[in-house]
């Protein structure tokens, strides 16, 4: 009787990383998702920075200061916050997806084959063109 740790003919061993090589098919369009929703995020805190100094400039022209502590003030500081946090909090989980991502695809590229889909010969533009 075989063991369960000894590999059949027909069904590779499995070691490492390449266990998961069936995670490697969703890594791209997760480092692509990753990087676009950081960018996103990136562009919105850009948004609400400017939002926020403008805000606080035209609170300002008027003689008062926007760190007093009147309720208007501090309704006025307080006007982005939850974007401001919530921002911040989906840019790491995006970048965090995104570095896992490359990272699984970066270790698959090392487990896969070598192989040339055009038999090692180098083909130029002449031939590709039909001339």
């Amino acid at each position: 009787m075989e063991s369960s740790a000894t590999p059949s003919p027909d069904q590779p061993a499995r070691t490492g990383l390449a266990r998961y090589a069936h995670l490697a098919r969703y890594a791209r369009p997760a480092l692509i998702a990753g990087v676009a929703a950081a960018i996103v995020c990136l562009i919105l805190l850009a948004i609400i920075f400017l939002l926020d100094s403008f805000n606080s400039t035209v609170y300002s022209v008027g003689g008062k200061n926007i760190n007093d502590a009147t309720d208007e003030a501090r309704q006025i500081r307080g006007l982005y916050s939850g974007v401001r946090v919530g921002g911040v909090v989906f840019l790491i989980a995006s970048a965090v997806t995104a570095a896992v991502a490359a990272v699984v695809i970066i270790r698959q590229r090392k487990n896969t084959p070598h192989t040339d889909d055009d038999g090692g010969e180098d083909v130029g533009f002449d031939a590709l063109a039909g001339r």
